[in-house]
């Protein structure tokens, strides 16, 4: 043996003896199974002590995307996306066509002035 090698290769120091099994305290656990509407299934653990009302009754499956619940029979529908708004969509549901024209026009106003300004001044 070379000086400095290990005595017990591929071992760790301040490792137990071999084939240890109890590394630690592992609590109880209960497995939950979820389905979507593909019948993509999921399990998630949740703490055996945990009471039945926060465990949650649908999630989002990370296979598809869409929920899952735990009714193999039943998953949850998919529940209607509502599209992406652009400012200017949530700007129109708040104004009507004449408030626009009206805004509009108070800033075309405004830019007409501060032009009107800026050319006599130059002069």
């Amino acid at each position: 043996m070379a000086a400095g090698g290990s005595a017990i290769r591929g071992s760790r120091v301040g490792a137990g003896p071999m084939g240890e099994q109890d590394h630690g305290f592992h609590a109880e656990r209960v497995a939950v199974s979820y389905w979507d509407a593909l019948g993509n299934e999921t399990v998630r653990h949740f703490a055996a002590n945990l009471p039945d009302e926060e465990i949650p009754e649908t999630i989002d499956c990370p296979a598809s995307g869409l929920p899952a619940g735990r009714d193999r029979a039943n998953p949850p529908a998919l529940s209607k996306l509502e599209p992406y708004k652009t400012h200017l969509a949530y700007v129109k549901e708040r104004r009507t066509e004449e408030e626009a024209e009206q805004l509009l026009e108070e800033a075309l106003q405004q830019l007409r002035a501060r032009r009107g300004t800026l050319a006599s001044a130059k002069k």
